[in-house]
Parts: structure tokens; C-alpha cells; sequence
């Protein structure tokens, strides 16, 4: 059921890009319009894109700027809708049960708000201090078929239903951003609930942005080192790419070790903040490193 545009928290798409920068979050143009339109016509948000590319900092940046609350979903294979929901606490209903047989009272409603366990989707539906939460429902692409059909009847209406005591609606609809690393396909009936973006490694230009940011602390010269080492390493035929995330680690290791530049030699020693498979770390090992290194000098100049 379609929601009414209602007034954006935020006021125009530089206001996005302004705010969330506020949080050292770099947003580009393309990412700050559909952030607004989001916020302003009350859609979930829907991001796709290769694991470390900052779909989840996205969330939690909007949730820092508004002041709002963040209530996260992580998905994993199995996630059922009774465990996105709720669960009563049965432990504390078998205590009610034996003290009320011990005194003789009658035992208390066991199914009330003091025995349920609220997980996030129910936890996203109650009102919350400073206005409705930002839901982030991360990684969704791990669940399966069925759990994306119940919460595509979820962000439908804005509810939960608890069998032993009636539907809880959201006075106001949370934010809900959904991320994807796209380990599968997502049917198209949840996406087309979303407005949707793919977030992509970013240019050069925008990592360096991204690196003074979260890395201040880093030199120019580091930095331009850092960043075009990473771009190259993006083009090589490698299991997985390093995303933007990585680059940060890396930056900061680097900086641990007052490291001032770039050598083959500390590229080999720090290569686990930047690659996670060892099949990835052994092509980089000697000559390979070197070249790449030389081919950043190069460019660089």
C-alpha cells in the first residue's frame, strides 16, 4: 500500500550530502537524490553492491544525522519471521508458572508485553524517542524466498502480527535501508517495493575524499600512494576485491606503523588488511606487488 509523501528530515540533496559528510560519510550525487527520496516519500531503501563498499555505514550515518534510533536486522540463512519478530521469554514464563503454584495466587497473563522478547522488526514498530527509528535490514540476499516474502508484506503495511496478542502497526513507518552483497538475486517483488542503487567502488577522487575523512591523520602523499595501490588492486583478477573498507584498514595500519610511503616489502607484511583469501595474498607476494607498485609510482608521479 503506497504511503504519503510526507516532510523530508532532511531538506534538499545537498542537505543529504552536507549532513552525512557531518558523520565522515562521502556521498555522492547519484546516492545523496535517492537518500532524499527515500526520506521524502517514505520507501524503503534498497542498496546493492559488493561487500565493503559502505552500504551499511549509509545507514548508520543517516541514523547518527537525524538523531534517530538504529535498530539492525542482520540476516543470515535460516532467519525465519518469528525470529525477525519475537519469541516470548519461556524461561521467565516457567518461573511465573512455579512461584504462582508455590503462593497459590493465580498465575499471571503469560502472554504479555512482560514475557515478550521484541527483535527488530517488532522493535522498529513501537514508538520510539526522537521519531521513528532507521531499520537496517543487512545483508537480505543471505535469507531465503520465504522471509523475503514476509517482509515484503511487513514494509507493505507497516506491521507485525503476534498470534497470542493481535498486530502491532508502526504509528509512523520506520526508515528502512535493505543491503545486498548480491550472493544471489533478490526477487523483484521486494525490490520493486524499494527505490533501488547500486553502490560501486568509488573513483579515485571520491576514495581520497572517503580516506581524509575516516583517515585524517594520513599524509597527501600516503594517501595518494594508499589509494591508487587500491584502484590497480581492483583491476587484477582476484577471489575478492577490496572494498573501500578495506582501504581505510589499511590506511590506519599503515599509520600504526609510521609508515610515510609505500614499499614492497611493508605491502607484504600488512596484506591481510587488505585481502581476506590467502589464494589472493599469494598472487600478491614478490614481484607482483612490486610491479603494481611501481606502475602507482608511475602514475602518480
Amino acid at each position: 500500500m503506497p504511503h504519503a509523501r510526507m516532510k523530508s528530515p532532511m531538506t534538499s540533496i545537498d542537505d543529504v550530502q552536507l549532513r552525512l559528510a557531518g558523520q565522515d560519510y562521502v556521498c555522492g550525487r547519484a546516492l545523496a537524490t535517492v537518500i532524499y527520496l527515500a526520506l521524502t516519500l517514505n520507501r524503503p531503501l534498497f542498496l546493492e553492491g559488493e561487500a565493503g563498499t559502505g552500504k551499511t555505514e549509509v545507514a548508520k550515518a543517516i541514523a547518527a544525522t537525524l538523531g534517530r534510533r538504529l535498530i539492525r536486522l542482520q540476516c543470515y540463512e535460516g532467519l525465519d519471521a518469528s525470529s525477525a519478530v519475537y519469541e516470548w521469554n519461556f524461561a521467565a514464563q516457567m518461573v511465573a508458572i512455579r512461584r504462582a503454584e508455590a503462593t497459590g495466587e493465580p498465575p499471571p497473563d503469560l502472554f504479555s508485553d512482560d514475557f515478550l522478547i521484541a527483535r527488530p522488526l517488532l522493535e522498529a514498530m513501537k514508538p520510539q524517542p526522537g521519531g521513528p527509528p532507521v531499520l537496517l535490514i543487512d545483508e537480505v540476499d543471505r535469507t531465503d524466498a520465504p522471509f523475503e516474502a514476509f517482509l515484503l508484506e511487513a514494509l507493505s503495511d507497516f506491521q507485525v502480527t503476534i498470534p497470542e496478542t493481535g498486530t502491532v502497526r508502526a504509528p509512523e513507518p520506520p526508515i528502512v535501508i535493505l543491503t545486498s552483497n548480491r550472493t544471489r538475486e533478490v526477487h523483484d517483488a521486494l525490490k520493486r517495493r524499494c527505490l533501488y542503487h547500486w553502490v560501486d567502488y568509488p573513483t579515485h577522487d571520491r576514495e581520497m575524499e572517503i580516506l581524509a575523512a575516516r583517515a585524517p591523520e594520513a599524509s597527501a602523499a600516503l594517501s595518494r600512494e594508499v589509494v591508487a595501490f587500491v584502484q590497480k588492486l581492483r583491476t587484477e583478477d582476484l577471489f575478492k576485491k577490496p572494498g573501500v573498507a578495506e582501504t581505510i584498514d589499511w590506511a590506519k595500519c599503515l599509520l600504526a606503523l609510521d609508515m610515510i610511503n609505500l614499499s614492497p616489502e611493508v605491502i607484504a607484511d600488512t596484506l591481510g588488511a587488505l585481502l581476506k583469501y590467502q589464494d589472493d595474498i599469494q598472487k600478491l607476494h614478490g614481484s607482483e606487488a612490486r610491479r603494481i607498485l611501481d606502475e602507482v609510482r608511475a602514475e602518480v608521479g
